[in-house]
């Protein structure tokens, strides 16, 4: 069982243990800026349930604009205002967690493909289209089989060439030849991911123009006779098959297919899960980034604990080696940070990253320029009353223990930092020493710290004035911070739709995160795409969900 489904039950537990529910606050008005005042005491749902939705905070401090994101379960992406109007909507027949506006008002969608087979995870997909302003589709494309599907992220290129993330399975058979521990190998294999370039060919179809495979820069010392051997800390532009995943967790066996069946039923997995599969989602790439200054790519490994940076100027042949290119090393790691215990050079005090999402670059011309910036999901707290979210659950599963999220221990924070480099633009790394910064250059954790919680997507976004949109993905939260990390503008998305595929599931991993949202984007008044667009607020505006009255008690009600 991976990350998403562990915070997913211990989250469905702790809500239906706890009967206090956070009281709404008064909505501010843009002159009477406040911030939420959070108390400790309070036993509060993680999944956000009984929290006001909509606008709570709104100053005049903030970024004007408009937000893109999509509503969770539904086939609509929303582009609201910052009064938390809905102002445009695009809706397709297939559902999407994340999505692009380019300059010409057109929207890039990654769609979850409804019958693709093998994979089973959050943020699956294997379709992206485009579609104009009106919502008329102008381009369809899709990308699966039994080995590859394109999940997660994209990057929309200069060029108009599009990155993708893509799982590349490897068979029970060629992760043993690849050296991973045979006892840490799922029947049906591990999943590996790789970067594709895709050049689009409306109004169907697209060409591979270039591919970087993780399968090509891995690195064990645990079989001799196996591939890639060597010894890991000597080699640290190489990925360790045998890294510790936070994704992956522990295999399954046939006793427990009631409970992934269960697991489907309840949303917190999708219908491709199996026995079988439990554990195969090693790496679980979930974002990726260009920088167009230096030609390369950024990408995000919560199961490793690590965001990676790799040449794009290679050709493909180059990529799978480690020479060539603009920067010399091929395919292999230009730089790593988050987790320097998987390239044998460093302990558990050294890790950085805990589950992150959205790594992305900050544009040049920002406060930051140049810097990486990712959202850290999953930090644990050594001061909190239970090691790990495992024991905080257990512990809510006795009747007389009602948990708050404080009690969690585990919290999250917004890093961006400054990744070394010399006079020519290439990262540090001293000899026997792990990629730096020690610390970031900034970040962002609430003043509670547990309140600022969420244990899987979410996402980070440096605005043009300095200040930070933020994404609280498990409870549709978004919020704006300053440098000085005031809370400006503040937002609860209120909207719930109901879309399944046709088997009667769940497109993604829902459980009773019902407000979740992968990640949102704000783009400014002056963005290209908006002259001469009509950005009033729709009417009717879409109709937001009510969470429904708790039961009556016994011998009360109905």
């Amino acid at each position: 069982m991976n990350n998403l489904f562990r915070g997913a039950l211990c989250a469905l537990i702790l809500f239906s243990a706890s009967c206090k529910q956070e009281p709404a606050d008064q909505k501010p008005k843009k002159e009477e800026a406040t911030v939420r005042d959070w108390n400790p005491e309070d036993t509060r749902s993680l999944a956000g349930h009984g929290i006001e939705r909509g606008v709570v905070v709104n100053t005049d401090a903030d970024t004007e604009g408009y937000v893109l994101f999509e509503p969770p379960s539904s086939t609509l992406t929303f582009l609201i205002d910052k009064e938390g109007q809905v102002v445009h909507t695009w809706e397709s027949n297939l559902n999407s967690m994340n999505s692009y506006l380019l300059p010409n008002g057109h929207l890039v969608r990654l769609e979850r493909d409804e019958d693709f087979p093998t994979f089973a995870a959050g943020g699956q997909a294997g379709r992206i289209r485009e579609y104009d302003w009106e919502g008329n589709m102008v381009w369809d494309f899709k990308y699966y089989n039994e080995k590859e599907l394109i999940h997660h992220d994209i990057e929309i290129l200069p060029n108009g060439n599009i990155l993708a993330i893509s799982y590349d399975a490897l068979s029970a058979e060629e992760a043993a030849t690849a050296g991973k521990d045979p006892d840490l190998i799922p029947k049906a294999g591990i999943w590996l991911d790789k970067i594709i370039e895709i050049r689009p060919d409306k109004p169907e179809g697209g060409e591979i123009v270039w591919e970087w495979r993780m399968r090509d820069h891995m690195i064990q010392d645990l079989d001799p006779s196996g591939d890639h051997f060597g010894v890991v800390s000597e080699n640290p532009r190489k990925i360790n098959i045998n890294s510790t995943s936070a994704e992956a967790g522990g295999l399954m066996t046939e006793e427990q297919s009631e409970q992934v069946a269960q697991m489907i039923k309840l949303g917190m997995t999708t219908s491709n899960a199996t026995v079988d599969n439990a554990g195969a989602d090693l790496t679980h790439v979930n974002a990726v980034s260009y920088s167009a200054e230096n030609d390369q790519i950024a990408f995000s490994s919560p199961g490793f604990n690590e965001v990676y940076i790799i040449d794009h100027s290679t050709t493909t042949e180059e990529a799978r080696g480690s020479s060539g290119g603009r920067w010399g090393h091929g395919g292999d790691l230009l730089y790593r940070w988050g987790n320097p215990i998987n390239y044998g050079r460093g302990s558990e005090k050294d890790q950085k990253l805990f589950a992150q999402h959205d790594v992305k670059w900050i544009p040049k011309t920002y406060p930051g320029g140049g810097h990486l910036m990712v959202f850290n999901n999953d930090i644990h707290n050594p001061d909190s009353k239970f090691p790990n979210m495992w024991a905080a659950m257990e512990a809510a599963k006795m009747p007389e223990v009602v948990l708050s999220v404080g009690d969690m221990g585990n919290y999250s924070a917004v890093y961006e930092w400054a990744p070394p480099t010399d006079a020519q633009g290439q990262y540090i790394l001293a000899e026997n020493g792990a990629f730096g910064p020690a610390e970031p250059a900034w970040s962002y954790t609430a003043p509670d710290t547990y309140s600022f919680y969420s244990a899987f997507i979410s996402g980070a976004q440096r605005l043009g004035n300095g200040n930070t949109l933020i994404t609280q993905g498990m409870s549709g939260r978004f919020f704006e911070v300053t440098p000085e990390k005031e809370i400006v503008w503040e937002y609860w998305q209120p909207y719930v739709y109901d879309y399944k595929l046709p088997d009667g599931t769940f497109p993604q991993p829902v459980g009773p995160f019902i407000f979740n949202v992968f990640r949102s984007t704000l783009l400014p008044p002056d963005f290209p795409a908006f002259p001469g667009k009509d950005l009033g607020p729709v009417s009717p505006q879409p109709k937001p969900f009510k969470m429904p009255p708790p039961p009556p008690k016994d011998g009360q009600g109905q």
